[in-house]
């Protein structure tokens, strides 16, 4: 069998100790004051801690690592879900697949289910065999998946709007398949099928088996498609709910322009050839970045306007480097602010000129959209509650306040 190589170090920078340990149950201890580090405790439910760790860079996921007090354990984010590898229920023998199923989760990226052939199938190389699948229009049976949608804040006209676009799918290699939700990964102005982008409950996600993620992505275009030069703007994320997510909150001022508008999401993973061909498809289009509000997503940001100028990979480097985002093109060399560089600062150094472009990114205390529709901000140990500041101004003016 062939084995999944699982991008380790992109995942870390989606998710970090602090988002494992508030999955478990863990605590912000604000008495121990946050700056550089935080602590967070485990509540024993008598009012004292079963456990506390100490995190280190609390604004870097990337660069989070943890250590106890007593020096019992320490280490990073995979580290500490192996640590708790027992409380996720996850079954399987393999750490390292325990350890990918956990980050892709919070990372809301897909990965295959535990069933072995699901591995085999998916990894080994396939094609897409879409008779494998049953597959039925989800209009008219949105009922049985909004328990999905509702999971992600998603409402039912937000779900009603995008219905034409999405599908319900039983995968007929088992004996008792399940309906589950399905997005359809298409080439842009095609109407078949190249795989799918499959949800279900208990947080289940995957892509069908041979899934073609290369040149395909869901597409959802609401105009009549007659004329694809009358396209105004093509809207990308990096996943189904993330776009829907951006359509939801900013549905008033979309609806004014929505049949002169595209919604694509890329499934998790950046290609070129996913951009090149939406491009090519939509020539007039102004590219939005929509993408993920974390130094992954503004490279994705970033590579998808390089795209956009024609410009190959081969003339063009931008790639992570902790906090920051290095771009070599032509000679040149800059280092821009990972946490606030935007397409601006590329046009400076590329000069676009091919296409227009915009930067739609979650507010700045959101990871992406979707967490905004969910009110679920990128993490609350960020900003220190009245109650410490008022702790830190007793302990420097030593007086009662």
């Amino acid at each position: 069998m062939e084995t999944h190589q699982v991008d380790f170090k992109t995942l870390k920078n989606k998710v970090g100790i602090d988002d494992i340990a508030f999955s478990l149950g863990y605590q912000v201890n604000r008495r121990a004051g946050i700056g550089r580090y935080v602590e967070m405790v485990l509540p024993d439910g008598r009012g004292g801690h079963k456990d506390a760790i100490v995190i280190s860079h609390p604004g870097n996921k990337a660069l989070q690592t943890y250590f106890r007090r007593n020096d019992s354990s320490n280490g990073d984010v995979i580290n500490f879900i192996m640590e708790n590898g027992n409380s996720f229920g996850i079954r399987t023998n393999n750490k390292w697949d325990l350890v990918a199923k956990v980050m892709s989760k919070y990372a809301n990226e897909p990965v295959p289910e535990t069933r072995p052939d699901y591995y085999v199938n998916h990894y080994s190389g396939r094609s897409f065999d879409a008779s494998r699948y049953k597959v039925e229009p989800l209009k008219g049976h949105e009922t049985s998946m909004q328990y999905i949608f509702d999971q992600r804040s998603l409402s039912k006209e937000t779900v009603d709007r995008f219905s034409p676009f999405l599908v319900r799918l039983q995968d007929c290699h088992y004996s008792k398949p399940y309906w589950n939700l399905a997005f359809p990964y298409r080439k842009a102005g095609s109407e078949t099928a190249e795989g799918y982008e499959i949800r279900g409950s208990k947080g289940f996600k995957m892509k069908a088996a041979g899934t073609n993620s290369s040149t395909a992505a869901w597409i959802v275009d609401f105009s009549d498609k007659q004329n694809p030069k009358e396209i105004k703007n093509v809207y990308f994320a990096e996943s189904a709910f993330d776009i829907m997510a951006f359509y939801q909150a900013n549905r008033v001022r979309l609806e004014h322009d929505l049949d002169k508008s595209v919604f694509v999401s890329i499934g998790g993973a950046f290609s070129g050839g996913q951009i090149s061909g939406i491009t090519a498809h939509y020539p007039n289009a102004r590219l939005v970045d929509c993408f993920d509000n974390d130094i992954p997503g503004r490279v994705y940001g970033m590579k998808m306007a390089a795209v956009g100028e024609g410009i190959d990979f081969k003339d063009l480097k931008i790639v992570e480097d902790g906090n920051h985002i290095k771009v070599a093109f032509k000679g040149q060399v800059a280092t821009l602010d990972g946490n606030k560089a935007t397409l601006t600062d590329l046009d400076s150094i590329i000069h676009f000129s091919k296409h227009r472009y915009g930067v739609e990114k979650a507010p700045s205390a959101f990871k992406d959209w979707n967490d905004v529709v969910m009110n679920k901000p990128f993490s609350p140990i960020l900003t220190p509650s009245k109650y410490e500041r008022d702790e830190n101004l007793r302990a420097n003016r030593g007086q009662k306040i």
